[in-house]
């Protein structure tokens, strides 16, 4: 029989796994975006993407499990899904909106991701490591934020007009 430990091990690998990706992701996305706003908003996230991940590397080194496992199927489907939208011939302001909504896709899977892992940490007695992931856990529900400011007070109104 599995263990709560093993729940929580098998979760932070998947988000490893997802933040690796991003990680891939990120610079496609940044890249396409036509805003400037955006443009920055997806290298700094980049950035803190990076943190976070060896966030997951310190949860799992005091969990004494290894951070990679099975690819997250998850994320690689939101970000299949992202790079095939970029692939289509809308107008920047349009594909700027396009990418906030794939972007906020992810963000939403990771805030998911992160609250379980905060929940089982908490659950299996290993608040540091809940502690630890709750700081990325809050940098994902600001991004979100931030990418819904960028869409209702930037791109959606420039989308509309394009």
């Amino acid at each position: 029989m599995k263990t709560i430990q093993e729940a929580l091990e098998h979760e932070l690998q998947d988000l490893y796994s997802a933040e690796s990706q991003i990680i891939e992701a990120l610079p496609l996305m940044a890249q396409r975006a036509g805003n400037a706003t955006l443009r920055k908003a997806f290298e700094s996230h980049l950035k803190q993407t990076e943190k976070q991940r060896e966030r997951l590397e310190k949860a799992c080194q005091m969990l004494g499990c290894e951070p990679e496992g099975e690819l997250c199927m998850g994320m690689q489907g939101l970000l299949e899904e992202a790079e095939k939208l970029m692939g289509e011939d809308f107008p920047n302001e349009v594909m700027d909106a396009l990418l906030i909504g794939a972007a906020q896709k992810v963000e939403h899977y990771e805030i998911a991701g992160y609250g379980t892992v905060c929940s089982l940490a908490q659950t299996a007695g290993q608040q540091k490591i809940a502690d630890l992931l709750e700081k990325t856990l809050n940098e994902e529900k600001a991004t979100d934020e931030k990418l819904t400011k960028i869409a209702t007070e930037k791109v959606n109104k420039k989308a509309v007009k394009s």
